[in-house]
């Protein structure tokens, strides 16, 4: 009977410890990503992105490494069903030299395998900011800081429908304009 018992102890506590074991901002994610749809935002930003106050932005300071953020973030994306991510990324990041920011060419080269495949554009930085500005103003963002010190490596991750296409979206319209 004690045995038992004390298994079931043990059961409990190690599942209390899981649960524990995710981070605040994993379970942010875990818990918003099911109400994120289209026009929602995901972003991962490096420790100097600034603070913005549109009431759709929520912002959160992981104190985590960004690459593992982008890998958390773009697997629990991946294991969604219902939305996929668009990828945009600073344009001045092309143009950051390895001299004046140690370890900005690898950090190009780690998020290039983890975004291969994915819909990805470079916009401007301030571009990108007055847009997130302009979303956040309807829509939810969730912001993500992470401990990165390299600039412009913002991973902006616009959240699209994964079960409608633009191209089902563009024929149904076209479907609904009336016949002359």
């Amino acid at each position: 009977m004690k045995i038992k018992m004390v298994a079931g102890i043990f059961v409990v506590l190690c599942g209390t410890l899981i649960a524990h074991a995710q981070s605040e901002w994993q379970q942010k994610v875990q818990q918003q990503l099911p109400l994120l749809g289209h026009r929602n935002w995901i972003v991962i930003a490096d420790s100097a992105f600034p603070f913005q106050t549109s009431p759709g932005i929520e912002t959160i300071e992981t104190g985590a490494d960004h690459l593992a953020v982008v890998d958390y973030v773009l697997q629990a994306i991946k294991d969604s069903k219902h939305v996929r991510p668009l990828v945009h990324l600073d344009r001045e990041l092309q143009f950051v030299p390895d001299k004046e920011s140690p370890g900005v060419d690898q950090y190009r080269k780690d998020l290039q395998k983890r975004i291969a495949g994915l819909p990805t554009d470079s916009t401007l930085h301030a571009d990108l900011i007055q847009r997130l500005d302009e979303v956040g103003k309807t829509y939810h963002i969730l912001m993500l800081k992470t401990n990165l010190t390299i600039p412009y490596t913002t991973v902006f991750l616009q959240l699209d429908c994964s079960y409608w296409s633009a191209e089902s979206e563009a024929g149904m319209r076209k479907a609904m304009k009336p016949q002359r």
